[in-house]
């Protein structure tokens, strides 16, 4: 007999305040902020001491001793210590993928509620050193005695193998930053800095009109001496974010891209809750928003396409398997990981040649309603902590798909390598 899927809920979730890098979160690292949003959604919920059949959490950037960074968080977070955990990463898409990966198992029956989150760094880096110190450090543990120990550490050395390296942001096949590249997409597509200016300006005028209303007292946690997010600019205008110089763009005169309409180095983390229908009545909590849709899809940039243009991919294959159009939506939620993506992924879905040409539609996929478009600000305003931003997104709008009381809202997370990750909440 076919088993039936279950519904998967997205009961709420929690993060602490994202904030630039080498500020309040500098010494505390993925396992101290993963701990304190998983210790936040344990007590938010009452779930002190529930064994729960997954938590998949991930970290972008993490040292080699951070294997298994959700199983060693969940020990301390108050679950019970029964719970499974997995470490994941799909660069910015990365918790967005884990709430995928929770949900599929809930609906396949293999569990009935699951936490999804992520936690990334850009202050606690790992360092590393050179392949040659690397083969030598190596090669002394290998030796046997005293003499082959050193003469391994001495012979050839120089002190220019003692130079570390750290982390870089470029895209190994091209050798470009995902700045550069979005450069690329802004002149391919025509997005000027002007547009670009004003979202970034709307992304922080909405996340600081959301604070001021009180919208995410239960969503964020307040955490060393942090109750806000760090990026956030409220009194920013069009005049200051005009006055700031291209930040990849530098030497041809037509750079867009700036400080101010780009995300910065982040560090942050979040979480949510998912759990079947029964699951949380059973334990007297609400559902939100259920989990209804996701698609991820990858995109040729090495030879070409724009390296964040992978969502224009994915939505519309999920819309085709949702049965839906790009209007059939109350609310949009665009990672902004550059105001530029955004705009590019907006041109792309209205643009007749590339809708038919390279997603082989009929027609374009239209416009949407801008008014619905981040409704209470993004990441330009919020910060971009690489694995925690689809955490962050998914416990945003299902708050806002249960503050409407019915609807559905759109998620779509572009990320490094070419790829993107899209989802749709509902609430019927």
């Amino acid at each position: 007999m076919e088993k039936t899927q279950k519904r998967v809920g997205v009961v709420g979730g929690v993060r602490i305040p994202f904030c630039r890098n080498n500020t309040a979160y500098a010494d505390v690292g993925n396992f101290g902020m993963s701990v304190k949003v998983l210790g936040s959604l344990v007590e938010k919920f009452g779930l002190h001491g529930t064994e729960l059949g997954e938590v998949a959490m991930g970290a972008v950037i993490r040292h080699s001793s951070d294997w298994n960074l959700a199983r060693e968080a969940l020990l301390s977070s108050g679950l019970a210590p029964t719970t499974p955990g997995i470490t994941t990463a799909r660069a910015c898409g990365t918790s967005l993928d884990n709430a995928i990966v929770i949900a599929n198992k809930i609906a396949a029956g293999q569990i009935e509620a699951g936490i999804a989150g992520g936690s990334d760094t850009t202050s606690d880096v790992p360092i590393v050193y050179g392949q040659k110190l690397r083969k030598r450090l190596l090669a002394l543990n290998r030796a046997k005695t005293l003499k082959e120990k050193f003469t391994v550490a001495t012979r050839g050395f120089s002190l220019k193998e003692l130079k570390p390296s750290f982390p870089g942001v470029a895209e190994p096949r091209t050798g470009k930053s995902m700045g550069d590249h979005c450069e690329l997409m802004a002149k391919e597509w025509k997005v000027g800095r002007l547009e670009q200016d004003e979202l970034a300006l709307s992304s922080h005028k909405k996340l600081a009109a959301a604070y001021e209303t009180g919208f995410f007292d239960d969503l964020v946690v307040p955490f060393r001496g942090l109750k806000r997010d760090g990026f956030l600019r409220g009194d920013s205008t069009l005049e200051k974010l005009s006055s700031l110089k291209p930040a990849f763009d530098k030497t041809t005169g037509q750079g867009t891209l700036t400080a101010g309409n780009s995300t910065g180095l982040s560090d942050g983390a979040a979480a949510v809750l998912l759990a079947s229908d029964e699951w949380a009545s059973n334990r007297g909590l609400s559902i939100q928003a259920y989990l209804t849709h996701a698609q991820i899809s990858a995109v040729d940039f090495v030879h070409g396409e724009g390296l964040l243009m992978a969502p224009t991919v994915a939505v519309p294959r999920m819309l085709k398997q949702a049965g839906l159009t790009l209007q059939d939506f109350d609310f949009y939620e665009i990672h902004e990981a550059f105001a530029a993506q955004v705009l590019c992924t907006l041109r792309a879905w209205e643009s007749d040649d590339y809708c038919r040409n390279r997603l082989g539609l009929d027609g374009p996929l239209g416009s949407i309603d801008p008014s619905k478009l981040n409704v209470y600000g993004s990441s330009l305003a919020a910060g971009h902590p690489f694995a925690a931003t689809g955490a962050r997104i998914v416990a945003t709008l299902a708050k806002m798909l249960e503050q409407k009381g019915s609807g559905r809202g759109l998620i779509s997370i572009c990320t490094a390598g070419g790829m993107g990750v899209t989802a749709i909440l509902e609430r019927p």
